[in-house]
C-alpha cells in the first residue's frame, strides 16, 4: 500500500520530508468505503444512506474504472510521488466503494493476481510499484469525510487527503486531528502507520484517536469480505483495530474507512444527543509560526556551532516534552541541509491561543542558540489562521514537479544525539559529495504521545522526544547511485556503534514504519543482529503476526517490509 506522508512544515514546499512528518507519512494501503453494521458481514442496507458519503441528489456513484496498458489514462494513474519506482500492473482498478474493493480483491485472488493498494501515493519504497503487482487498487476516489451518527464518530475514507480532512472537520465542527502537515498526503497510509504532525505533542499520535476501522480482508478459503473492528474491549475483532494503530499499510487487508473519536470523548458519545464538536480535539484558531535561517557561513557555522545547535535542540526536547506542559504545545523542525544549499532553517509552530505562546517561542529560540555563537535574527514571526497554515498552497507539491526521486531513513530519539553522532552528521553535511537537496530533519515529538502505554497501540515508541529523518532528493535517474550512497553512508556512520541502525537503547528507539527503509532488512546495511521488525515494532511484532495469521492467512497483502506470518 502506498505511504502517507505527514508532519508539518515546508522543506521544499513543506519539505519533501517535513511532509515527511510526512514523507510522511505513511503506507497508504489502508482505505475507505461504506460503514458496516455487522462487523462480519459488511454494509447493512437497513441503515439507510451512508452519512459520510451520501452522493449528491441524482449523482451516479463513482466506479469502478478499469485502466489497462494502452489506455490514455494509464500513465497518469501509474505514477506515484516517488518516481524511483514505477510498476507495470496489468490493471489499475479505481474504486469508489467498499463493495467495489471486495469484488476487486476477490477477482484478483481467484485469478492468482497479486494486489497492490494505493491511496495517497507517497512512499519511500516500491510497495505499490513492485513488478510482481498485477492489479493496483487506486483508492483516491474513496475520499469522503463526515460525521457518522450511527457510530458517533467521524468517518474518513483512505483517499481523502489530509488537507480535505482538516478543511471538512474545521469548517463543519471546529475540530481536528493531530495528523501531518502536508495537505496532499492520503489519510489511508498515514493513519495506519501511526501518523503525527504539528499537534501531536499536544494531542498525541493520530491513532490515539482511532475508534474503528473497516477493512477488506481475505479468508483462508480466498473469500474477500469487509470487516469493521473497533477499540471496544468486547469487540471480537479488536485485534484487527489494534493492528491498524501503527502496524503499517499493506499488511492485513484494504482499509476502506477509519472512524475517529478521542477516548476522552467516549462519555460524550454515549450521551443521548452527542455534540460532534466535542468528539475530537478543538482546532487552533491561529498558529504562531517562527522561521529562522542559519547560513552555512564557515566563519560562523563552525563544527562547534553546528553540533551545539543540534545538541541544544535535543536537550530542549528532553526537558520540555512532559505531557500537559505549556511547552508541549510547541512544535519545531530543524532542517540541516548539505552545505551546498548555502544554509538551512528552523520552523517553529504553536497554537497562538496558548497563554504565553510568544514567550514560549522566544525561550525556545534563546536556548537553541545558547553557547553556539549563532543568532536567530534571520527570519521572522507571523500569526496565520490555522486552516490557511495547514492547507496552503493547497497541493503540497507546487514547484517540485521534477523532484520526484527520493530515499529516506528515520529514527526515534529518546534524547539528543551523542557527540560522536553529531560529529558524523557534520562531516557528511560539510563534505563535497552531497547536493543541496541532501540533509536531515530533527522533529519535535513526545508530549501527549508519552501518555499512552507502548502496548496500547501498535506504535511501540512512546518514551521518545524526537524523530530524525535523513533524506536525499533528486530528479535524474543517472544520479541514483550517488544519492543513495551518500545517504546510506551518513546513516551507517551516525549509527556506527549499533550496527548501522538505530537499535533501541539509551539514545535511539528504532525507526518509524511510515518512513520505510528496506535497507534495515539488508545485512549489508544492518549489521546489528537486530531484525528490521524489532526496529519498527519492538515487542509488538508477535501481536501483529497473530493478527496477520487471523486476517490474512494466505499472505495476500505483502511487500518488502510487510508483517510476516508466524513461524
Amino acid at each position: 500500500m502506498t505511504m502517507g506522508q505527514e508532519h508539518g512544515t515546508t522543506l521544499g514546499r513543506r519539505g519533501l520530508l517535513a511532509a515527511a512528518g510526512g514523507l510522511a507519512a505513511g503506507l497508504a494501503g489502508a482505505v475507505g468505503g461504506t460503514a458496516a453494521a455487522d462487523p462480519a458481514r459488511g454494509p447493512d442496507p437497513a441503515r439507510g444512506p451512508d452519512p459520510a458519503r451520501e452522493p449528491d441528489r441524482g449523482a451516479v456513484p463513482f466506479g469502478p474504472a478499469s485502466v489497462r496498458p494502452g489506455d490514455p489514462r494509464y500513465a497518469s494513474l501509474l505514477l506515484a510521488d516517488n518516481q524511483r519506482f514505477v510498476g507495470r500492473p496489468d490493471e489499475i482498478r479505481v474504486v469508489g466503494s467498499t463493495e467495489q474493493v471486495v469484488r476487486a480483491v476477490g477477482e484478483a485472488v481467484r485469478a492468482g493476481r497479486r494486489v497492490g493498494v494505493r491511496s495517497g501515493g507517497h512512499c519511500f519504497e516500491n510497495f505499490t510499484a513492485d513488478p510482481g503487482i498485477r492489479m493496483l487498487l487506486d483508492l483516491s476516489q474513496l475520499d469522503a469525510v463526515g460525521y457518522d451518527p450511527a457510530r458517533r464518530a467521524f468517518a474518513v475514507e483512505p483517499g481523502a487527503t489530509l488537507g480535505k480532512v482538516y478543511r471538512t472537520l474545521f469548517k463543519a465542527w471546529g475540530v481536528t486531528i493531530p495528523a501531518g502537515g502536508c495537505p496532499e498526503v492520503g489519510a489511508g497510509g498515514h493513519l495506519v502507520g501511526g501518523g503525527y504532525g504539528p499537534l501531536s505533542r499536544r494531542y498525541g499520535s493520530v491513532v490515539d484517536h482511532l475508534y474503528a476501522v473497516e477493512v477488506v480482508v481475505v479468508d483462508g478459503d480466498g473469500t474477500a469480505r469487509a470487516v469493521v473492528a473497533t477499540r471496544e474491549p468486547d469487540d471480537p475483532h479488536r485485534d484487527l483495530w489494534w493492528a491498524h494503530t501503527g502496524g503499517g499499510g499493506g499488511n492485513f487487508g484494504v482499509v476502506t474507512r477509519y472512524w475517529l473519536r478521542s477516548p476522552a470523548a467516549d462519555a460524550e458519545a454515549r450521551s443521548v444527543a452527542p455534540d460532534p464538536g466535542r468528539l475530537l480535539p478543538p482546532a487552533p484558531g491561529e498558529l504562531l509560526e517562527a522561521l529562522v535561517e542559519f547560513p552555512w557561513d564557515p566563519a560562523v557555522m563552525t563544527e562547534q556551532a553546528f553540533t551545539g545547535l543540534l545538541r541544544n535542540f535535543g536537550t530542549w526536547h528532553e526537558r520540555n516534552s512532559d505531557p500537559g506542559s505549556p511547552a508541549a504545545g510547541l512544535y519545531a523542525v530543524l532542517e540541516p541541509s548539505h552545505h551546498t544549499a548555502g544554509g538551512f532553517r528552523l520552523v517553529v509552530q504553536i497554537d497562538a491561543g496558548i497563554p504565553g505562546a510568544d514567550g514560549i517561542v522566544t525561550d525556545f529560540l534563546n536556548q537553541l542558540v545558547a553557547g553556539t555563537g549563532l543568532d536567530t535574527s534571520r527570519g521572522g514571526r507571523k500569526t496565520l489562521p490555522w486552516l490557511y497554515a495547514m492547507t496552503w498552497p493547497g497541493n503540497g507539491e507546487s514547484g517540485d514537479l521534477l523532484t520526484r526521486r527520493y530515499k529516506g531513513k528515520a529514527a526515534y530519539l529518546k534524547r539528543s544525539f551523542t557527540d560522536a553522532q553529531l560529529a558524523a552528521i557534520y562531516r557528511h553535511l560539510k563534505n563535497g559529495t552531497g547536493t543541496p537537496a541532501c540533509g536531515m530533519l530533527l522533529v519535535g515529538y513526545g508530549g501527549q504521545v508519552r501518555t499512552v502505554a507502548p502496548g496500547a497501540t501498535a506504535v511501540a515508541q512512546r518514551d521518545v522526544v524526537m524523530k530524525a529523518v535523513f533524506h536525499s532528493i533528486w530528479a535524474d535517474e543517472a544520479d541514483d547511485g550517488a544519492n543513495l550512497t551518500w545517504l546510506r553512508e551518513l546513516y551507517r556512520e551516525v549509527y556506527a556503534d549499533t550496527g548501522g541502525v538505530p537499535v533501541p537503547g539509551e539514545v535511539s528507539d528504532g525507526s518509524y514504519i511510515n518512513y520505510p527503509d528496506v535497507d534495515l532488512a539488508d545485512p549489508a546495511w544492518n549489521t546489528s543482529g537486530v531484525p528490521w521488525h524489532t526496529l519498527y515494532y519492538k515487542e509488538g511484532y508477535p501481536c501483529l503476526q497473530r493478527a496477520k495469521a487471523r486476517w490474512d492467512p494466505l499472505d495476500v497483502f505483502h511487500h518488502a517490509l510487510s508483517v510476516g506470518l508466524p513461524g
